[in-house]
């Protein structure tokens, strides 16, 4: 009865955006109490707001093309890079994701011997030419211009042949409710399959994707073995990781 009461408070929230805790007192023919302890479930999904006197429904975010997301936060997402160019070593076979923090890694692996790059990202692509430490296998697709790359279920698909001894991925937004997401459905399978598809998977997110989320969940966060961020993230994820076992670098 409560369960499906919650769900029905859930659903009244996302078609109206903004609501009193009256009109849902209202509404549902409940008292405020009863609304306070429900609210405790509805909230921890991550994509509805408490605010003064009701509640809200966050704004999911969108795509953002590659040049925009490229100046934001620069100095972050190449302290990022950098931590996470520690990880690869010799003889890897690391898949690369499409991202304006992924593609920083490449400028710390000069000294790393027969590196194996499997890639979508074109930056990654291109800026790898010039380092003959590096062999370079693209995964085809449909070219994906606000990403710069390339992708769909034919790059999905080839990308399954491979095995992969860690993979460096990106993200629009995490939180533990809603996992990794991003949001470009083009992308989302080929980042599934990254993820089954290697042995270690780092995520590489600067401090303010921590806690949004955006149109798809590409997997969960306690799959994830080590988070790499510039900052420390909230102490539920931090609890977390470390409960499964997992880690948190902070890059400085």
């Amino acid at each position: 009865m409560r369960s499906k009461r919650i769900e029905e408070i859930k659903n009244y929230i996302y078609e109206n955006k903004t609501l009193s805790l009256n009109q849902i007192c209202g509404e549902f023919n409940i008292s405020k109490s009863t609304l306070r302890r429900d609210l405790e479930s509805i909230l921890s999904a991550g994509d509805i707001k408490k605010i003064y006197g009701g509640v809200t429904v966050l704004p999911k975010k969108g795509l953002v093309p590659f040049e925009d997301r490229n100046i934001s936060h620069p100095n972050e997402k190449m302290k990022i890079a950098a931590a996470a160019s520690q990880l690869i070593e010799d003889n890897d076979i690391v898949f690369i994701d499409s991202g304006t923090t992924t593609t920083h890694l490449l400028e710390n692996i000069k000294n790393k011997n027969n590196i194996t790059i499997l890639t979508n990202n074109i930056e990654i692509i291109l800026r790898g030419m010039s380092y003959e430490n590096i062999n370079i296998i693209t995964l085809s697709g449909a070219l994906n211009r606000k990403t710069l790359s390339f992708a769909g279920n034919y790059a999905a698909q080839v990308l399954k042949n491979y095995n992969i001894s860690k993979a460096f991925m990106a993200t629009t937004g995490f939180s533990i409710a809603n996992g990794v997401t991003n949001s470009s459905p083009v992308e989302f399978a080929l980042k599934r399959v990254a993820i089954e598809r290697s042995k270690k998977k780092y995520l590489l997110a600067d401090s303010s994707k921590c806690g949004e989320v955006s149109l798809m969940t590409y997997c969960n966060l306690g799959q994830i073995d080590i988070l790499i961020t510039d900052a420390k993230p909230s102490q539920d994820i931090v609890e977390m990781m470390t409960k499964v076992g997992h880690k948190i670098l902070i890059a400085k």
